[in-house]
């Protein structure tokens, strides 16, 4: 895709998303999301769970939702090229982000030039000492998750959880064979329990994007 015509797709959609909500309590968020029936409000990580249902729900006249599939992994949307949302906290110490399967993307980039990836950043708040957020949702659920029942007989370190995001801004980010190049991927070599290998993902470095960020929507 030329940078002419992202660029006009990325302000048609940042016109759009300029409406939603600026702080995402965690509470709340969870909740608008049971009620609405979307089938992630059980996640740990709501927020990006979160933008999506938000994405979903403003763009569905904007964008093809879902997006075209590459095997078993679905893009988020479809406008002259699949689309990507994603979430970043920027009060952290890094700017590396995991975005979409590496080879679905290469797939996609193949097909129609390149990918498109909608990401929105802000500032996050993260749970009490006390875990209080993460009894609440866990109670919500009915109980601790297969995954954090696995983790405890594990031993391993539960992360805080968040509890708020206030948005800040909303970057349209280009990513075509050049981005891979420069950006490489996760998971390479990584194995799951199983001992199946895990699929590789692309990993985005923000502070190695310059030219690739094409528009971004500023609520500062």
């Amino acid at each position: 895709m030329q940078r002419e015509l992202f660029l006009k797709i990325s302000e048609e959609i940042a016109e759009i998303l300029r409406k939603i909500p600026l702080t995402w309590d965690g509470k709340k968020a969870i909740l608008e999301m049971k009620e609405a029936g979307y089938p992630h409000w059980r996640q740990m990580e709501w927020i990006g769970w979160y933008f999506q249902f938000l994405c979903e729900n403003t763009l569905k006249d904007k964008l093809k939702i879902p997006g075209p599939k590459y095997g078993k992994v679905e893009f988020d949307g479809f406008k002259e090229i699949p689309w990507d949302f994603k979430t970043h906290a920027i009060n952290t110490s890094s700017h590396r982000i995991i975005v979409n399967d590496s080879e679905a993307t290469s797939k996609g980039i193949k097909e129609f030039g390149s990918v498109g990836l909608i990401l929105a950043m802000g500032e996050v708040k993260y749970n009490d000492n006390e875990r209080s957020f993460q009894k609440w949702h866990e109670e919500l659920k009915g109980g601790k998750s297969k995954y954090e029942i696995d983790r405890i007989k594990r031993g391993a370190w539960s992360r805080l959880r968040k509890v708020e995001f206030k948005l800040e801004q909303i970057s349209f980010i280009k990513i075509d064979d050049s981005v891979l190049v420069k950006c490489g991927s996760f998971q390479r070599d990584f194995r799951n329990s199983n001992g199946n290998p895990r699929r590789e993902k692309v990993l985005l470095d923000l502070e190695k994007l310059d030219e690739e960020i094409v528009f971004f929507l500023d609520f500062k």
